[in-house]
């Protein structure tokens, strides 16, 4: 299998990236309905928390839009 151009890569990985953030996004606010009855102390952590935690799935897409490998190596 060819590997897919940088130009492409790129697309594709800007456009999966959104396409996640959105469905997060989309996951924690239909769970809104719920935290709402949580205390404000409570909210703002969980609210928190899953503001960053989308980051680490991004992480190996990233990689592969930046690079073309999925794994973390080194580059030497």
């Amino acid at each position: 299998m060819t590997p897919i151009p940088p130009s492409t890569r790129k697309l594709a990985g800007i456009v999966a990236i959104l396409a996640f953030i959105i469905l997060w996004a989309v996951l924690v606010a239909s769970l809104s309905r719920f935290i709402g009855q949580w205390p404000v102390l409570v909210q703002a952590p969980f609210y928190l928390v899953m503001g960053i935690a989308w980051i680490f799935p991004v992480r190996p897409l990233i990689r592969w839009s930046q690079t073309g490998d999925w794994s973390p190596g080194n580059r030497d």
